[in-house]
């Protein structure tokens, strides 16, 4: 059962904004997007989720769409600016599904992904809660997993294979982190989607531990650690690599094979990707 997303997360994500300013957002207007058209024939439809200080103007100054599509040359690139205000609402996964996924899925791609960076990475695990298998894959960049209090309950019952997260649970201010800690365990008891998702994480960063605490749900070769901390120097280059590994996956084992569409319908808009990337080493969530 589908559970949906309620306005209690204005309390729980409230904790994310105090080490930092986070970026604003008209919830009353649709998530802003922009698409950058691939070099070559699109097949694929990668959606970025940013991380809590970035909006769509400033992924649209990161070289990252240009370095998915670098690995990626028949993927589109749909930048997003569901940003902190969007969960606020208490409507981030649904409006997610209904403005931007199901609208790329209608017109025909054969594979959409979501890259989730910080709270973008937290986002897409909601998404994967309330919509599970709906996407082709999910590449996860220094997710936010919520607080060291039930990190402590897994970690004590020796592990997320032993812990037992209790009956399902609708989402609320006492289930929030419960419900997504469920959804990584799922993957763990489900290995067949697993082999849809991968995880890149900085040594240095602060959600290193619990991101450790994750990782053995997946398959070792879709963990990526690498040298640096919690900013676009690092997740630049978590990229490029989790692509290169992603790319030979099969998807269709993850949700069943698709019939691949004939035609796409035409881009509404696009922008070239930057040339002027900006590495900011200024530490997001």
């Amino acid at each position: 059962m589908t559970a949906r997303i309620t306005p209690f997360l204005l309390g729980t994500l409230l904790v994310l904004v105090l080490g930092g300013c986070a970026a604003g957002g008209d919830v009353s207007r649709p998530i802003p997007t922009a698409t950058v058209a691939a070099p070559s024939a699109a097949h694929r439809a990668v959606i970025v989720l940013p991380g809590r200080g970035d909006d769509l103007d400033s992924l649209q100054r990161r070289n990252l769409a240009a370095v998915i599509q670098r690995h990626w040359p028949e993927a589109d690139v749909i930048l997003t600016g569901l940003t902190m205000p969007f969960y606020k609402e208490g409507r981030a996964t649904t409006r997610l599904h209904d403005e931007v996924v199901a609208p790329m899925r209608e017109r025909g791609y054969r594979e959409i992904w979501l890259l989730g960076i910080s709270l973008g990475g937290m986002g897409a695990i909601l998404y994967e809660h309330e919509h599970p298998g709906e996407t082709d894959g999910i590449l996860l960049l220094s997710p936010y997993l919520g607080e060291a209090a039930l990190q402590d309950e897994i970690r004590n019952a020796g592990g997320l294979a032993k812990w037992k997260p209790g009956p399902h649970q609708a989402l609320g201010p006492d289930t929030f982190q419960r419900e997504l800690w469920r959804t990584l365990k799922s993957w763990q008891d489900h290995a067949v989607r697993a082999q849809a998702i991968w995880l890149s994480y900085g040594t240095e960063e602060p959600f290193r531990t619990p991101i450790g605490l994750m990782a053995p749900a997946l398959p070792a070769d879709h963990v990526l650690a690498l040298p640096g901390r919690h900013d676009w120097d690092l997740w630049l280059r978590a990229a490029g690599t989790l692509l290169d590994r992603a790319a030979g996956a099969r998807v269709d084992a993850a949700r069943g094979a698709r019939e691949p569409s004939r035609t796409f319908a035409p881009l509404n808009s696009s922008v070239e990707p930057s040339t002027d990337a900006t590495n900011g080493s200024g530490t997001r969530r």
